[in-house]
């Protein structure tokens, strides 16, 4: 599981692995971190990561689907 701490200390190109996904040489799926990680004031449980997967998928990694990487 990500946690705030790790994602807001996160470094550009930094890796995270899927839990449950394997890749097609049965390897935990990966993802780069692609940005700074947004936080707010208003909102201290909150946090967004910005990620890549392959050539073209950006997504977010935040406190929702943080327990499905590691």
């Amino acid at each position: 599981m990500v946690t705030k701490e790790q994602a807001v200390k996160s470094t550009h190109r930094q890796e995270f692995h899927y839990v449950s996904l394997k890749d097609s040489r049965n390897e935990p799926v990966r993802c780069r971190v692609n940005g700074k990680c947004k936080t707010w004031k208003t909102r201290p449980n909150d946090f967004k990561l910005p990620v890549k997967h392959g050539l073209y998928d950006y997504f977010y990694i935040d406190n929702h689907n943080a327990n499905e990487w590691q």
